[in-house]
């Protein structure tokens, strides 16, 4: 499966408890420290995929102000997959850091001369 980043964090969201869309977003957002805002028809769609792959069901539903609110919990799937998926990141950021530290204690290479409009 290929993993989001609203897919990723929906999922994250749901590790704790089980929440309603609005309340995926508010988490999301506090995640992400305000980077990732999920508007809620994307988040709609995530979840639906979510829910598909057999990721996250349906946990309950509630009327509150005469509006029906859906409460998604994460299965024991969804976990899973959350769990590869942070294994996949670990390995791609270790290895980033890794050349990223290389390239650092590497000499700095000295720049070559431009032959643009000359002879060499």
């Amino acid at each position: 499966m290929n993993m989001t980043e609203p897919m990723f964090l929906a999922l994250t969201a749901l590790l704790d408890e089980p929440r309603h869309g609005y309340g995926i977003v508010q988490e999301v957002e506090r995640l992400s420290e305000g980077k990732v805002q999920l508007k809620i028809g994307t988040l709609y769609g995530v979840l639906d995929r979510l829910a598909a792959d057999g990721l996250v069901e349906l946990d309950r539903e509630e009327v509150q102000s005469g509006r029906l609110r859906r409460y998604y919990r994460l299965t024991d799937a969804g976990e899973g997959a959350l769990q590869t998926e942070v294994a996949r990141l670990s390995g791609t950021l270790q290895t980033a850091t890794e050349r990223l530290d290389a390239r650092r204690r590497a000499p700095q290479a000295t720049p070559r001369p431009s032959t643009a409009g000359g002879h060499a």
